[in-house]
């Protein structure tokens, strides 16, 4: 994201935004996996009547004593895959259809803008990259506690390619696709706002601001996002459901607060993966646009 603050600001190329995306996603999804791991295992039905742990701490503990260090990173390779394409494509689509929506005078957004922008890079980003991985991570997770049919990333691949087609692939799209479209509407258009404002009153862009900003992106993103992320977990198991089958199946399960469930969890790891892809992407931008410009 090229800073909006004046109307003669350079443009970041659309190369280095698509570039520097990818690498910040890739890191972030790496850094923070065990986190979105335990998020999971609490929003997929646990197959007994024990209430699931709050605690990730707790639940990656307990997997790691019970299947060992290589189950806590099951699907990770799905999902870092996924967040490298999906991260250069939000990024590359949120600037572009920045630029298209600016202000001319001042080069800036308004915030409303701000957040539009980013739902519309978030549904892009959703067809083309998110939905695949984020139901072929899933399918992972819940695979490892259960059947265990899967034996790699493209094996799961192919058995559901095999048993429900293309589509199978697709799997909890309309839940993957709403999440991400308001959370990367509020998660960028919040942290643009913020980078906006502090610009405007000549606050340094250091390392520590960044992650401030998008630790407070990524914690708005969870509380208003969750209920279609658990909606999107339940749909994109290893059986995989329709979207209104996992709706219904959390309200059955556990009431309206069931959709509110893995928050804790999410929480954690959204406001250290937002404050990480930010301040990566911010990095990587500085160090490749003289290389391109």
């Amino acid at each position: 994201m090229a800073s909006t603050s004046k109307a003669n600001e350079p443009k970041t190329p659309t190369i280095v935004s698509f570039l520097a995306g990818g690498i910040a996603g890739g890191v972030e999804a790496t850094a923070t996996y065990p986190f979105e791991f335990a998020k999971v295992r609490v929003q997929l039905r646990s197959g007994s009547n024990a209430k699931p742990s709050r605690n990730p701490f707790r639940v990656i503990g307990q997997v790691y004593r019970e299947e060992g260090i290589r189950s806590l990173y099951k699907g990770c390779s799905a999902l870092v895959v996924g967040s490298i394409g999906k991260d250069a494509v939000r990024f590359v689509c949120f600037d572009a259809i920045k630029d298209a929506f600016h202000d001319p005078d001042t080069g800036t957004l308004t915030p409303l803008r701000n957040i539009l922008a980013g739902m519309a890079s978030g549904v892009v980003s959703s067809t083309f990259a998110s939905t695949p991985a984020e139901r072929l991570k899933t399918a992972l997770i819940d695979d490892a506690r259960n059947a265990k049919r899967f034996h790699s990333p493209m094996h799961a691949v192919r058995a559901i390619y095999a048993e429900n087609g293309f589509l199978g692939l697709y799997r909890g799209f309309a839940g993957t696709t709403l999440r991400q479209s308001l959370s990367t509407g509020v998660r960028l258009g919040v942290y643009n706002i913020l980078k906006d404002y502090e610009k405007r009153r000549d606050v340094t862009q250091s390392v520590l601001t960044t992650f401030i900003n998008g630790g407070i992106a990524g914690t708005i993103t969870t509380l208003t996002t969750q209920p279609f992320d658990v909606v999107k977990t339940r749909a994109q198991s290893a059986k995989g459901a329709t979207t209104i089958e996992a709706f219904t199946s959390v309200l059955a399960d556990a009431g309206v607060r069931g959709f509110w469930r893995g928050t804790s969890m999410r929480l954690g790891r959204t406001i250290l993966s937002a404050g990480i892809l930010f301040t990566v992407y911010e990095r990587i931008v500085i160090f490749l646009n003289p290389v391109f410009r």
